[in-house]
C-alpha cells in the first residue's frame, strides 16, 4: 500500500491539534501561571503524569488507525534553573508511519520570552535508528525558536484547521531557529565556587540592565535590526546565566551591514540619550546610549574579512583605534532574562577570543585597550576628522 487516506491524516492531525491544546493551556494553568508562580516544587506527582496518559491515548489512536508511532521526549528546559535542574520528560516529536509514508508531529511549546520552542530530535539507544530516514526531516536536526504566529483557520476538505497568518515569515524562520539553552548545570558550578554578588548594588544593576536589555530589543526588532548579545553581556549568558553586575553595562554587537542611522533616533526616542559615537559606516562604528543609573548601552558593529570578523573601538582623548578580532560566526537563538535573543553560535570560541582560556574565572578589573586577548593597534584617527569620528555627548 503506497498511498494514505487523505481525510484519515486529516481527522489525525485535527484530533492531534485539540489534543496538544488542552495539553498546553493545562500545563500553563498548573505550573506556569502567576497565580501558581515559576516554582517548581509543585511540578512532581500526578499531573505530569495525568498529561502524558493523554498524549498515550492519542498514541494508542494513532496506532488503532494503522500507523506505526515513534515518540521522542527529552526533559523539559523550562523547568529548569540555577537552583534546580528538573527531569521531567515532555513529548518532543511524533513520527507516524504508514507503509512508505511518514507524518513528522513537531510540538511546539510556549517560553517564558514569548516565543515557541521545539526540542531536539534526539534517539535514544533503544530507538529503531530506521524507522525513517531521519536525517532527510526538516525540523529536530536542532532545537528551535520561533516567534509566535498569529494563527489563520482556514478549511481543508471540510476540516478546518489552522496554520500561521504570515506563512512566508515562519518558513523564513526554520533555517535561522537553531536554539541554545543556557548552562545551568555550569552555572550552578561557577556560583558555588565564586558565590553571587547579591548586594544592593548588584541586584539595582541587575534590575536596570534587564529593563535596558528589554527595552534594546524591542527597538531593534521594531527596525528589523538584527543584534546579538556580546561581550560581557554575551559572557555572562554563557557562563553564569546571568548578568554580571561589575560589568555596569549591556553590550550588543549588530553587522555593520544592517547598520541604519535609524538606530540613534529610535533609542533616543524610547528616552536613551546618545553618550557617544566613534567611527564611522565604513571603520571601526560603536554607539554608547546613557541609560537607567549609569546603565550604558554598549552598541558594536561586526566587520567581515575573507577569514574573521572585526569590532573597532576608538580611544577619545588620543584618536588611537583598535581592532578586536573574531572568528566567524553565525547567529542562534537562545532565552536571557526571560527575552529571546541571539547569540554566536560558537559561543566559546567567541568568548575565548574576547575573555581567552581563563573566562571561567571572574576579572573585576578589566582594561578595554589591553585586557582583551584578541585586541590589536589599528592605527590612529587623522586628526582632520576627530569632529565627526569622535563625537561625546
Amino acid at each position: 500500500m503506497s498511498k494514505i487516506n487523505k481525510n484519515v491524516i486529516l481527522a489525525l492531525l485535527t484530533l492531534t491539534s485539540s489534543v496538544f491544546l488542552l495539553f498546553q493551556l493545562y500545563y500553563y494553568k498548573h505550573y506556569l501561571s502567576p497565580k501558581n508562580g515559576a516554582g517548581l516544587s509543585g511540578v512532581r506527582g500526578t499531573k505530569i503524569g495525568h498529561n502524558n496518559a493523554q498524549w498515550e491515548n492519542w498514541f494508542q489512536i494513532a496506532e488503532r488507525m494503522g500507523f506505526q508511532c515513534l515518540k521522542i521526549q527529552s526533559k523539559d528546559p523550562r523547568l529548569d534553573g540555577i537552583d534546580y535542574l528538573s527531569g521531567t520528560e515532555i513529548p518532543l516529536h511524533y513520527i507516524l508511519k504508514l507503509a512508505t509514508h511518514a507524518i513528522h508531529l513537531v510540538i511546539f511549546y510556549e517560553r517564558s520570552g514569548n516565543y515557541l520552542w521545539h526540542g531536539q530530535l534526539r534517539l535514544k539507544g533503544y530507538s529503531d535508528r530506521k524507522f525513517v530516514p531521519f536525517r532527510k526531516l526538516q525540523y529536530g536536526h536542532y532545537p528551535g525558536a520561533f516567534d509566535r504566529p498569529e494563527l489563520l483557520q482556514v478549511s481543508v476538505d471540510g476540516l478546518e484547521v489552522q496554520i500561521p497568518k504570515d506563512l512566508n515569515y515562519f518558513l523564513e524562520e526554520v533555517p535561522h531557529s537553531r536554539f541554545i539553552e543556557c548552562r545551568f548545570k555550569e552555572a550552578r558550578a561557577f556560583f558555588q565556587k565564586y558565590h553571587d554578588d547579591i548586594t544592593v548594588e548588584a541586584m539595582l544593576f541587575r534590575k536596570n540592565a534587564k529593563i535596558l536589555l528589554h527595552l534594546a530589543a524591542a527597538t531593534l526588532k521594531d527596525l528589523g535590526v538584527r543584534f546579538w548579545l556580546s561581550s560581557g553581556t554575551c559572557l555572562g549568558w554563557y557562563r553564569q546565566c546571568s548578568i554580571i553586575p561589575h560589568s555596569k553595562d549591556v553590550d550588543l554587537g549588530i553587522f555593520i551591514q544592517d547598520y541604519t542611522s535609524d538606530i540613534i533616533t529610535a533609542f533616543q526616542n524610547v528616552g536613551l540619550s546618545l553618550k557617544h559615537k566613534f567611527g564611522k559606516v565604513q571603520d571601526s562604528l560603536e554607539l554608547s546610549f546613557q541609560g537607567k543609573d549609569d546603565v550604558k548601552l554598549d552598541i558594536f558593529f561586526f566587520y567581515e574579512e575573507t577569514d574573521h570578523m572585526w569590532n573597532g573601538g576608538t580611544q577619545a582623548k588620543s584618536g588611537k583605534k583598535f581592532k578586536y578580532l573574531f572568528p566567524k560566526f553565525k547567529l542562534c537563538w537562545a532565552e536571557f532574562v526571560e527575552i529571546k535573543v541571539r547569540v554566536p553560535c560558537e559561543t566559546i570560541n567567541y568568548i575565548e577570543a574576547n575573555y581567552g582560556k581563563t573566562w571561567m574565572i571572574p576579572v573585576k578589573t578589566w582594561d578595554w585597550k589591553s585586557s582583551p586577548p584578541n585586541v590589536q593597534p589599528n592605527g590612529i584617527w587623522p586628526l582632520a576628522e576627530w569632529d565627526d569620528v569622535i563625537q561625546l555627548y
